[in-house]
């Protein structure tokens, strides 16, 4: 049958073709628990149930919005070696809108989330009649299993997904019409782990310490007891005497008088919530969770934040350790997914537009500019870009000081030993029809000038 523009099998998988998971061949096994033993006394931890905690949801939120909210550009290597950004009729359709019902930010928050708490993400190709892929769907991971034939291929089985377009109950598809992102493979090389494996624990302590203390003080923040008479009491007694007091001194009627008798006394038996610490307890289980999604505490809420006011090593520290891989393995999957790989003669590729993580930090997008521009390393018009503005009259060249010099004018400056002092200038010759003057008439012509100026001091004006 052709289903969204490919020949695919339905219901029955190629023969040989053993499931990974299957827990008598050795892989990753079917049942998931916290500690040995859990599954059989019920204590398995659902992802619905660990969601619930604060610090899961945050981080998961965190991560997904932070990476969808970036713009996918379909840009192209330049001869020059330079990725810029084009259209074509073939891909762009598909990264701006990627199916019916989602736009891009929806889709990738959608792919994110799943990876976070599955540790795959599926995403289904739809083609068109040209074998271009016109439409991506994210797919159930609960409903998709990995199948890997005797000759190694890689098949998926589908089950139906009626938003996705898949309206048989069981449906194998090859590996080329599946987008198959892996988190963390720690088992197998097509089995991702969720980091959602190793905070559990910390997550489900986290929520009994928030249940028993919601049940602690909605019993009026006092604690359970022992109620204890001097001398033997029958089981009836005891029973009718638990049920009088769960019923007149628990609940709403916590802080009424009690009148006790026949040398009744009350013991106070569970400890006090300043004395458990629960808030440290709470605030270690929110830091663990963290740590597991790699997200810096205070970005949570959890925690003080930094000391110092670097939002740009902040920022770059939270990309580099949580946000850069996530990055990197949707546009590997889409540069491979989508064929730009394929494409002859031409280097095609899918890249995230990350000044979106700094949109709002416009002091360090303004001095890194200026600083571009000031080494010569940018144009002003390449700068005004990035800041969303117009080209400029002359903006088109980049600019250097004029009393820079390069390495190779300052090394001829050198050859000529600048540090040797300069040599005295000769005084010019007199001219050849002067002759010079005799020291007799040059005495005699002071002597005049100055008999003139006696004579002139001694007549008045």
């Amino acid at each position: 049958m052709r289903f969204l523009g490919f020949e695919i099998t339905r219901k029955a998988a190629p023969p040989g073709t053993s499931m990974i998971g299957d827990f008598s061949r050795g892989w990753y096994p079917i049942v998931r628990e916290p500690f040995t033993g859990a599954w059989q006394r019920n204590l398995e931890l659902r992802n619905e149930t660990i969601l619930t905690y604060h610090a899961v949801y945050s981080c998961v939120s965190l991560i997904a919005s932070d990476v969808s909210k970036c713009r996918l550009k379909l840009v192209e290597q330049t001869k020059a070696g330079i990725w810029t950004e084009f259209h074509s009729a073939a891909f762009s359709p598909v990264m701006r809108k990627p199916n019916r019902y989602q736009n891009r930010i929806q889709f990738y928050e959608q792919w994110t989330i799943s990876k976070l708490l599955h540790g795959n993400t599926y995403v289904l190709k739809e083609r068109d009649e040209r074998d271009v892929v016109v439409g991506m769907y994210i797919l159930d991971p609960t409903r998709v299993k990995v199948l890997v034939a005797n000759d190694g291929a890689v098949w998926y089985q589908l089950h139906r997904d009626n938003l996705s377009g898949l309206g048989e109950d069981e449906i194998a598809v090859p590996a080329s019409e599946i987008i198959h992102d892996v988190m963390t493979p720690l088992y197998h090389p097509l089995c991702g782990v969720s980091p959602l494996t190793a905070c559990a624990i910390p997550a489900a302590q986290g929520l009994a310490i928030q249940s028993n203390s919601a049940s602690f003080f909605s019993n009026g923040s006092m604690p359970g007891g022992i109620l204890t008479a001097p001398g033997h009491i029958d089981d009836e007694t005891a029973a009718r005497l638990k049920t009088h007091w769960e019923n007149k001194f628990s609940g709403n009627n916590v802080g009424k008088i009690a009148v006790l008798g026949d040398g009744l006394k009350f013991e106070q038996l569970a400890i006090r919530a300043i004395d458990a610490q629960l808030i440290e307890q709470l605030k270690w289980t929110a830091e663990t969770v963290c740590s597991a999604f790699h997200v810096p505490g205070y970005m949570v809420n959890v925690g003080a934040p930094p000391a110092y006011n670097n939002i740009e090593a902040l920022n770059q520290q939270y990309y580099s350790q949580c946000l850069q891989k996530l990055f990197e393995c949707i546009e590997l999957c889409l540069d491979e997914g989508l064929g730009l790989v394929d494409v002859k003669g031409q280097s095609y590729g899918a890249e995230f537009d990350l000044d979106n993580l700094l949109r709002m930090d416009t002091s360090t997008l303004v001095d890194s500019e200026a600083k571009a521009v000031g080494a010569g390393i940018k144009s002003p018009d390449e700068s005004r870009l990035r800041l969303n503005l117009a080209p400029t009259k002359g903006g088109q060249t980049p600019y250097l000081q004029q009393q820079n010099y390069s390495l190779a004018a300052l090394d001829e400056r050198d050859r000529g030993d600048p540090f040797s002092k300069p040599k005295p200038e000769a005084l010019p010759p007199p001219p050849d029809d002067e002759e010079p003057e005799e020291e007799e008439d040059v005495a005699k012509r002071l002597v005049l000038a100055l008999q003139a100026k006696m004579i002139n001091d001694r007549i008045p004006a």
